[in-house]
């Protein structure tokens, strides 16, 4: 009798969707308990719409083609500025001091948090 092994890599890609499908289901266990137990805690709060999750989704699909977008302007803008490549940016950020390397992590992070907000206010 033959038996079939899978190899590592294998696995460890079944386990990442795995974890993601587990993930997904909890999010959609909390969406859908979320109004019980606010209802539970306090009888006077309001019912939330069912149809929302489709204008928070909607909002996370623009953001998602958003990213892209701005990913191909930088490039663009970089090789019409003539500025180096990517790769001498990051060996070059490793040079930074500390706090001016977290600013600019603080900074992407702002930006990012401020496009993801713009996408569900448009959308919304």
């Amino acid at each position: 009798m033959k038996t079939t092994f899978l190899s590592k890599s294998a696995v460890f890609v079944v386990i990442k969707y795995a974890t993601d499908f587990i993930f997904f289901g909890l999010l959609l266990l909390v969406w859908f308990t979320a109004p019980k137990i606010m209802q539970f805690e306090n009888s006077t709060a309001g019912y939330i719409d069912p149809a929302i999750w489709l204008l928070v989704l909607l909002a996370f699909i623009s953001f998602l083609m958003i990213l892209p977008l701005c990913w191909w302007l930088l490039q663009r803008s970089w090789r019409a500025l003539g500025l180096p490549g990517l790769g001498l940016m990051v060996s070059q950020f490793k040079f930074l001091k500390i706090w001016q390397q977290l600013g600019f992590y603080f900074a992407c992070f702002a930006l990012l948090l401020l496009v993801a907000v713009g996408c569900l206010a448009a959308v919304m």
